[in-house]
């Protein structure tokens, strides 16, 4: 298992920015793809952005592409999710979160083995 701690979340204006970050530590974070969840109260958990054990390979939801950027950062365990131009549907709870396998990458929650506690991101109109 690997453990993960999310930071960053707060209170925003809409047209701003916020950057999450993902602390990991456990098993060997570079071997496993990561990803970004959301979820706004009373719905379901989405999927944001996903991003390969390398940062090869990006997926981004269509609500959110061209405006969020997922990165890595290997040497330091870390997952980034940079998001700028903020609107109101963005509010929500953001997880991260790790593949249940090594070198896997999916698109479902199912997916994913371990999950941060969530970080909340408002974003005020």
């Amino acid at each position: 298992q690997v453990q993960l701690v999310e930071s960053g979340g707060g209170l925003v204006q809409a047209g701003g920015s916020l950057r999450l970050s993902c602390a990991a530590s456990g098993r060997t974070f570079s071997l496993y793809g990561m990803a970004w969840f959301r979820q706004a109260l009373g719905k379901e958990r989405d999927l944001v952005s996903g991003i390969t054990w390398s940062g090869g390979l990006k997926y981004y939801a269509d609500s959110v592409k061209g405006r969020f950027t997922i990165s890595r950062d290997n040497a330091k365990n870390t997952v980034y999710l940079q998001m700028n131009s903020l609107k109101p549907e963005d509010t929500a709870v953001y997880y991260c979160a790790a593949s249940r396998l090594p070198a896997e990458l999916g698109r479902r929650q199912a997916d994913f083995g371990s999950w941060g506690q969530g970080t909340q991101v408002t974003v005020s109109s």
